[in-house]
């Protein structure tokens, strides 16, 4: 069970019965925030703008279980939306604009609309082989960086002939949440080459290129005996624009125990 809303309070736990969106936010969050990005809209490159025309189609409405109101972190160039999930035990929020996509093999898929390659998703580990008492389980986080760092790879192997990985653990991290869970953050880049002309005989004639270059970032925590991961990845020449939000999302994540 699923739920999206805008909240102007810290995540909480509601077991509503089916998975629940409700996108429309209420007239007086279109009415403020469509003030505050009139004033920024110029002012930010990309987000903002979107955010804009998100706003110029609000529609008020009542119908709902109750009130949803878009809000915008401190400091945050955008607005968030949170996600809850009741039935898996977790939750988090994304950037407003940012669109759900099914079918892409993880429990959940949101992507940027413009930046195809800047998303985020929510792996893990199957509740009846899986036994994690706590996330130390996999080692301090130097460990369970590699560990992240391995799977990765392994998920970007490729059989085409001339292409290379390169691979660096940027940074590893533990913090423990307000309520006291202890997570993991995992921070890598990869950058992948191929070959402009692979089946070329003459090494000369075989140049590499460079074909994406992107930031993992990682957030690990363990509930209900399963170990969960939150991963977000955007292009490294888009890293720094969105680093904020981005970071907001990660410190937004939270395992929850499921009952029942």
């Amino acid at each position: 069970m699923a739920i999206i809303l805008d909240s102007l309070l810290p995540p909480s736990r509601p077991a509503l019965p089916t998975r629940f969106s409700t996108p429309f936010p209420s007239s007086a969050s279109c009415l403020c925030t469509r003030r505050n990005q009139l004033i920024t809209a110029f002012s930010i490159p990309r987000r903002n703008a979107m955010a804009l025309i998100l706003s110029s189609s609000c529609i008020f409405s009542d119908v709902g279980l109750h009130d949803e109101i878009a809000f915008a972190e401190p400091s945050s160039s955008v607005e968030f939306r949170e996600y809850i999930d009741t039935f898996d035990g977790y939750s988090l929020k994304y950037p407003q604009n940012w669109i759900q996509v099914r079918g892409a093999g993880a429990d959940i898929f949101f992507r940027d609309p413009f930046v195809l390659d800047e998303n985020l998703s929510v792996e893990m580990s199957s509740p009846s082989s899986s036994r994690y008492k706590t996330v130390e389980d996999l080692g301090p986080p130097e460990e369970a960086g590699k560990k992240v760092l391995k799977q990765y790879l392994t998920e970007f192997m490729s059989t085409r002939l001339g292409v290379r990985r390169e691979s660096n653990i940027l940074s590893t991290s533990s913090r423990v949440a307000d309520y006291g869970k202890l997570y993991y953050q995992v921070e890598v880049n990869i950058k992948s080459y191929a070959n402009t002309n692979e089946l070329a005989v003459m090494p000369q004639d075989r140049v590499s290129r460079l074909e994406w270059d992107r930031r993992y970032l990682s957030v690990l925590g363990v509930e209900n005996n399963r170990l969960y991961e939150l991963r977000l990845q955007t292009p490294e020449s888009v890293f720094v624009e969105e680093e904020n939000d981005l970071r907001q999302v990660m410190d937004s994540f939270r395992v929850n125990k499921v009952f029942g």
